[in-house]
This record gives C-alpha cells, sequence and structure tokens, in this order.
C-alpha cells in the first residue's frame, strides 16, 4: 500500500532519550511514506533541540506544558487533516518500532481499509508479550487478555477488538472526521484513547490488534507505575485523584457512564470503584 501517508502524532514532555529512540526506530522503517509530528508540550530537558538538530524533517508543534496527552494529540490530528492525511498513526515516546512495523500496518490496512489497526506489544527488557488486544466483559466488569487465551502460534495476523490503546494504532483520517477528536475536556490524559475507540466501533468501524506489527514497550516508565512503584499515602492519592493516576475515580466513572451499557453500569461501577480504592492497599500491604 506504498503511496497512502500515514502521519505519525507523538505528544512528549521530558523523556529526551526516549524520544531518541523512538524516532530512530521510525526512521528506520521500511515503509517510507510517513511523516512525523512530535507534540512538545513545554519540554525543559533538551528535547526541542535534539529533534531539530537530529530529526529535522520533524514536525514540531509546541505546547506550554499543560496540554497533557489529549489536547496534545488532537493539536497533532488537526495539523494532519489539515494536510490530507491518508492514515493517522498514534504513538508513544517510550515505544521502539520494529523495522517493519508500518510495513506491516499498511498491508493489513490494505486488506481492511476503514479498521483501526492496534499494535502487538512486546516489553522491550524482557522480550515477552505485553499486550496484544483486550476484551472487556461490561456484565462481570472484567476483561480477557488476547495474550492469555491465544496460542502462542496464533500471535500472528488480526485479532479483531472493540477498543483500543493509543499506544501504535492507525486509524483512518475518516475515523476523525466521522466521530470527532479525542475528548480532551472529559480525559485529558487517561482513558481519551479507549473512549475514542469505543465511540468509532460504535459508529461502525472495525477493530484489530494487528500481531504482525510489532512495538516494543518500557511497561515500567509509565506515569502511573511510577506513581505505584514507591507506595506512600501521596501516591495512593495520586492514584485515585491524579491526572495520571491509573485507578482515578473521575477518569473512570466519566468513561463507564459514557461506553457502559446501562443495564451493566451500576455494578461495573461499584466493582470497578472497589477495585480500584483497595486494589492499591493490598499491593501495598502485599509489599511490606
Amino acid at each position: 500500500m506504498q503511496g497512502k501517508m500515514i502521519y505519525i502524532i507523538i505528544a512528549v514532555h521530558n523523556r529526551k532519550q526516549f524520544t531518541h529512540s523512538c524516532l530512530e526506530s521510525l526512521f528506520a522503517q521500511s515503509y517510507k511514506d510517513f511523516k512525523v509530528i512530535i507534540i512538545d508540550d513545554g519540554s525543559t530537558d533538551g528535547t526541542g533541540e535534539m529533534i531539530r538538530k537530529d530529526f529535522p524533517s520533524v514536525i514540531v508543534l509546541q505546547g506550554d506544558g499543560n496540554l497533557w496527552w489529549s489536547r496534545a494529540t488532537n493539536l497533532g490530528v488537526e495539523y494532519a487533516l489539515r494536510e490530507n492525511a491518508d492514515y493517522i498513526l498514534t504513538l508513544n515516546d517510550d515505544t521502539i518500532a520494529s523495522e517493519d512495523f508500518l510495513q506491516k500496518m499498511m498491508f493489513w490496512a490494505e486488506k481492511y481499509p476503514t479498521a483501526l489497526l492496534g499494535a502487538f506489544a512486546v516489553d522491550a527488557d524482557n522480550k515477552q508479550p505485553f499486550f496484544g488486544g483486550e476484551i472487556i466483559n461490561w456484565k462481570t466488569a472484567s476483561s480477557t487478555y488476547l495474550i492469555d487465551v491465544l496460542k502462542p502460534e496464533d500471535y500472528r495476523g488480526l485479532h479483531e477488538v472493540f477498543h483500543f490503546p493509543g499506544r501504535g494504532l492507525l486509524i483512518p483520517s475518516e475515523v476523525f472526521r466521522k466521530t470527532g477528536m479525542y475528548s480532551s475536556e472529559s480525559f485529558p490524559q487517561l482513558a481519551a484513547d479507549y473512549d475514542f475507540t469505543h465511540r468509532a466501533y460504535r459508529s461502525g468501524y472495525k477493530i484489530y490488534c494487528n500481531y504482525d506489527a510489532i512495538i516494543f514497550v518500557f511497561p515500567r516508565a509509565s506515569g502511573d507505575a511510577q506513581n505505584r512503584k514507591n507506595k506512600s499515602w501521596k501516591s495512593y492519592y495520586n492514584h485515585l485523584f491524579g491526572i495520571k493516576g491509573g485507578g482515578n475515580l473521575r477518569i473512570f466513572w466519566l468513561y463507564a457512564r459514557r461506553n457502559c451499557p446501562k443495564r451493566y453500569l451500576l455494578f461495573f461501577l461499584v466493582t470497578g470503584s472497589i477495585r480500584r480504592i483497595f486494589g492499591y492497599l493490598i499491593d501495598w500491604i502485599s509489599v511490606n
């Protein structure tokens, strides 16, 4: 599917080394029809200067440090849409793309041109599968992770899901034109990607994890992982209420109200809240 232009959108803030490695992997791709947009949200570690020096073809959009992921990504998407991008790929800076990552994405995009295709994530440190899609069971307030139920020999091709994170997600431009942008007011940092893909699915777009398109990830580098690493009452508060907190109750309730079927909503809210409130404490106690 050479000739279809991909705009790769990456929001960054003060992670110069991660950003450099990510960009290095992109410019080693076998598929060459892409442009990279970095939204540098107020970095003070020299990220912007490094990009301009080492990757001069990258388009840099500047933020003031208050954009967070959703508004920053929306800026990049709006730029790409004005440039008539065929596809938009959202990507995290703490990822390294395999050399044929874009080629494998576009192979399947040619067969399913309106589908959203997510990357198969492998832990960069131990080379073990980390994420290959998830299916939520709203009725039981639980999730099935495909890497836990698929046989290793089935870690290939496409596997359908109903939502996907923005970490390595190829999105046809028409999806944004039809369904709108990320909900930055409701979800400034977390859950905006999941919410967007739920919305896309309800609008009739199929979503798959593409097990042929591999990215390497650093799970322990995420904001939530850093917050959970050193247990304290401050970290617990940030877990439940902080903008990067993986257990943020306000975000969880908004996400559930917008996406969970109404007949399961009360049970989903109660069960999910209990897990977020007590899961951190149980983990804290067990460590000690």
